[in-house]
C-alpha cells in the first residue's frame, strides 16, 4: 500500500515558507511510509491565505525563470521507530541546485 499526506497550511508565504512546508512534510510522509512499511504516495498540499510579500516579488520572478533541474532521490534508512531516526539515516542522492537567491523574510 501507500502512504499519502494532506496538509492545509492556513497562512503560507509562497516564496520562503511554503517551499521549506513541502520538504518538511514531504520528508515527513516519507519517514511515516517507512516505519509503517508503506510506500510514499501522493503529497497533497492546500493553501488557505497564500501569499507573495512585494519585498519578495522580484525573487519570485527569478525562481520562475530558472531551467528545473533534474529530481534528487531521498534514500532512507530502514527503521521501524519513527524517533529513531539519525541524520545519517537520509541520503540525497543526485541533488542538484541553483545558486541561491537571497530575500529577506517579511514580518
Amino acid at each position: 500500500g501507500k502512504l499519502s499526506c494532506q496538509l492545509y497550511q492556513r497562512s503560507a508565504d509562497v516564496f520562503l515558507g511554503v517551499p521549506f512546508n513541502i520538504a518538511s512534510y514531504a520528508l515527513l510522509t516519507m519517514m511515516v511510509a517507512k516505519v509503517t512499511g508503506l510506500e510514499p504516495g501522493e503529497f497533497v498540499h492546500t493553501l488557505g491565505d497564500a501569499h507573495l510579500y512585494l519585498n519578495h516579488l522580484d525573487q519570485a520572478k527569478e525562481q520562475i525563470g530558472r531551467e528545473p533541474l533534474p529530481l534528487p532521490i531521498m534514500e532512507i534508512a530502514d527503521k521501524r521507530d519513527l524517533f529513531a531516526f539519525e541524520y545519517e539515516d537520509f541520503k540525497l542522492r543526485g541533488y542538484k541546485a541553483h545558486e541561491k537567491i537571497a530575500a529577506p523574510i517579511a514580518v
